[in-house]
């Protein structure tokens, strides 16, 4: 499964990480997603979300409900 969210569309950023001598090499930032379970038309389902879209509130997660113990 690919590192994007399923909600923005962020994706992994890449770039040079540079040290103390300049000498460059290639690195990639990934995003910060998590794995929620999200109520869709067809029922809860679990997707991955970055945690700025969980922040703002552009998902609404299922709260699964535990029974009881006797």
């Amino acid at each position: 499964m690919s590192r994007v969210c399923s909600i923005c569309s962020k994706r992994p950023m890449t770039g040079n990480q540079i040290s103390k001598s300049f000498r460059h090499t290639k690195r990639r930032w990934l995003p910060n997603l998590q794995r929620v379970r999200v109520q869709t038309e067809a029922g809860p389902r679990r997707v991955r979300v970055c945690t700025k879209c969980l922040k703002s509130g552009k998902v609404s997660k299922v709260i699964s409900r535990m029974p009881a113990a006797v």
